[in-house]
């Protein structure tokens, strides 16, 4: 133990019981114990001895040479316990900071942890919890980092580099492990769970309101900024899937969600256009020119418009709403309800943006596909 005692246990047929633990140092330690120990009760046992004869039990005699052995035995004990025990709290995180700069980081998690252990209150011991949180970051262990990053935060509220916890928190959220099947196919990260995420962007916003001067906070901005993109695009991959199912209101209120919480994002543009397809289908036909309004307000060259100014769901809707059948029967059969092209009213008072410069080209080349001998075919553009 640490206080330097050791109880050495034997069993009833007189045999040493060897301990386990879970630390190297103490494996070490057992380890020198069992092998000097052992070879005492050898050297006993080899001894020569003399039964006597008013005695119906077995006596040793001669044990002079048992004790000698026994006693060089201890020593080696001591001697081996004393060097692993009396481990200086400098030459472990030492031994641990060698561990992180080779990329040894299961050897450093165990140093850093042993240092923890033995040393709770060292003048490493703050430092330790900090390398440690890093260290389980690095070997992809998020669970254990934010773990780790958590307790330094309620055990130290006030630390110097706190913010660092913090920093290292929001990133084993942020940092996505991505399956072999994401590889092979690539899919979007934004058609993933986006809870971590979510929890992580809590923890950056967490971040720059407690140190809006931490060096950290400049990086956390612009991964704010990712993040909210790709929350953003999330909304927009539920809204196609309610509008799959035929829950236009569930749908619009999607689009409301990212036009409210995500204005500033890329997928503003497609969650106007969600927008206008839900009411439209709704029968709301009132809503549905007044989010087509704003959509060629702000996104005139958005590319769902045609050179009139119309809004053409057409390809939107039939690469989203293809059933089984209509794809193996080439598009022939269970066609999707594709809406025609939805025309802006405007008031008397309001002026017309212009639609027609941004769309021209896509428009030509649609015409010139329509003129192709495989036009009669329905999935043909």
């Amino acid at each position: 133990s640490a206080d330097g005692s050791v109880t050495v246990t034997f069993t009833e047929a007189g045999t040493l019981g060897r301990c386990e633990s879970s630390a190297a140092s103490d494996r070490l330690i057992l380890d020198t114990v069992y092998s000097a120990v052992a070879k005492a009760i050898a050297a006993e046992e080899a001894a020569p001895s003399q039964v006597s004869d008013t005695s119906s039990a077995a006596t040793y005699v001669d044990r002079e040479s048992s004790a000698a052995a026994f006693d060089l035995a201890l020593g080696t004990v001591t001697s081996a316990m004393a060097e692993a025990i009396d481990t200086t709290e400098e030459r472990v995180y030492s031994q641990a900071q060698r561990a992180l700069r080779s990329s040894n980081f299961s050897v450093a998690i165990e140093q850093l942890e042993l240092l923890e252990a033995r040393f709770p209150f060292g003048r490493f011991a703050e430092q330790a919890q900090l390398e440690l949180i890093y260290a389980h970051y690095l070997t992809q262990d998020m669970d254990s980092a934010r773990a780790n990053a958590d307790r330094f935060i309620r055990l130290h509220p006030n630390h110097p580099n706190v913010d660092y916890a913090y920093y290292l928190k929001a990133l084993s959220a942020y940092r996505y492990q991505e399956s072999l099947l994401d590889r092979l196919f690539s899919s979007d990260p934004a058609s993933r769970d986006m809870a971590p995420l979510r929890e992580s962007y809590s923890e950056l916003a967490t971040l720059l309101n407690e140190f809006p001067n931490s060096q950290y906070a400049a990086d956390a901005r612009q991964r704010m900024l990712q993040l909210r993109e790709l929350l953003a695009r999330a909304e927009i991959f539920a809204a196609d899937y309610y509008l799959r199912r035929g829950a236009f209101v569930a749908a619009a209120n999607r689009g409301t969600f990212i036009i409210e919480n995500y204005p500033d994002t890329e997928a503003r543009a497609d969650a106007l256009a969600v927008m206008v397809e839900a009411y439209y289908k709704l029968g709301r036909e009132e809503e549905a020119n007044r989010s087509l309004r704003v959509l060629a307000l702000n996104h005139p060259d958005y590319p769902e418009f045609d050179a009139a100014g119309n809004l053409v769901l057409e390809e939107r809707v039939r690469n989203r709403d293809r059933s089984w059948t209509n794809i193996m029967t080439l598009g022939l059969i269970d066609r999707p309800d594709v809406p025609p092209p939805i025309t802006i009213v405007y008031p008397d008072n309001v002026d017309r943006p212009n639609t027609q410069s941004a769309t021209q080209s896509e428009a030509a080349v649609k015409e010139e596909k329509k003129g192709s001998i495989f036009g009669f075919l329905p999935f043909i553009d």
